[in-house]
């Protein structure tokens, strides 16, 4: 089978496997992405997150990770909400978890599918070899998938698409099968501001660049020990993860509804009381995020977060509840819950 007509039929095998769409690139094509991460991180920008730099070179070299590939096969998931997620950051006496943890893992479910798509190449190309990535290698996912036509990297730095919005998952499947590539995805932000204007902790300096060490998501997830009180009001009621420049592009009039059950939120996960989940203990975590994301970061980086969430809900009866983790065996957790307790007297 040819080059154009194997990608044609790898095309449809990834369509119906579920994936919305499908691209192609070389290993070598995003060096300026190689130039835009090494300013990242010469500016201290990915904070704690040691392991981009430490990773630096493959992830500005996708060809390092695995000299052999000649293709990168970048494949798009949905996970489009089937509810506004920013009506619970009203409700303060509530937690706000990103939709993307709202149910079960998606790496587990991204890479089964990827798996299967590239099992089905195998089979078409005996003599080839595949190597399945999906957001737990230093593949710099995005860059690659603008370079295989897939998007662009919107002004919020995530991927976005005019047919797709911007509610999806990228998984990558690196081969040493030579397919043609895809033209690179052009940018169509044009003057809009949406995403860098809502975000609560200006985490953006500029367009097209991120700061982490004020992103929320990087705060409630990434980031261990105490946050900055600067940056503790700004949190809100976000819990893990914040999807509010997702949310507010004008391109996801346009996003395609997840077709994967186990995207679909778990109703307990879609407002949980904040005094719930004050009250888990390392037990009660584990059983609760079972399967989620959220398990991860463990209990106390958890209610640390849920602390925070606490003491900027303006909701004096859940003070008692903050006082109640001013003890914690976790002093993370214990200092979060006096700045808490202290916000609500």
């Amino acid at each position: 089978m040819g080059g154009r007509e194997l990608k044609e039929a790898l095309r449809q095998a990834a369509l119906d496997e579920g994936f919305a769409k499908m691209g192609v690139c070389r290993p070598d094509a995003i060096p300026q992405a190689a130039e835009r991460l090494a300013a990242f991180l010469s500016k201290g920008r990915h904070g704690q997150m040691g392991w981009m730099e430490r990773r630096s070179g493959w992830r500005s070299e996708p060809g390092a990770l695995w000299p052999e590939a000649r293709s990168v096969v970048m494949l798009v998931e949905p996970y489009t909400p089937a509810h506004d997620p920013t009506d619970v950051l009203a409700r303060r006496d509530r937690g706000a978890i990103s939709v993307y943890a709202q149910n079960r893992d998606y790496h587990d479910v991204l890479k089964k599918r990827l798996k299967r798509v590239g099992r089905w190449l195998l089979e078409q190309e005996a003599g080839e070899a595949i190597k399945v990535f999906v957001d737990t290698a230093p593949v710099m996912e995005k860059p690659l998938a603008e370079a295989a036509g897939l998007g662009w990297q919107g002004k919020h730095t995530n991927l976005l698409a005019r047919d797709l919005g911007n509610w999806f998952f990228l998984g990558a499947i690196f081969t040493t099968a030579e397919l043609p590539p895809d033209p690179p995805g052009e940018e169509h932000c044009g003057t809009c501001t949406r995403c860098l204007d809502i975000c609560p902790t200006d985490a953006f300096p500029a367009p097209f660049q991120l700061d982490a060490r004020r992103c929320i998501s990087y705060l409630t997830i990434e980031h261990h020990g105490p946050v900055d009180p600067e940056l503790r009001p700004g949190l809100g009621n976000r819990i893990y993860g914040c999807d509010d420049c997702l949310a507010v592009c004008p391109w996801n009039k346009f996003a395609v509804a997840a077709r994967e059950a186990k995207y679909a939120a778990r109703p307990d996960l879609l407002a949980p009381r904040l005094a719930d989940l004050a009250a888990l203990d390392n037990a009660g975590f584990r059983e609760t995020f079972s399967g989620s994301p959220v398990k991860r970061i463990g209990r106390d980086r958890f209610v640390r977060n849920v602390a925070y969430a606490i003491g900027n809900s303006d909701d004096p009866a859940l003070r008692p509840v903050a006082q109640r983790l001013c003890d914690d065996a976790d002093t993370t957790v214990a200092d979060a819950a006096r700045w808490a307790a202290e916000r609500l007297v």
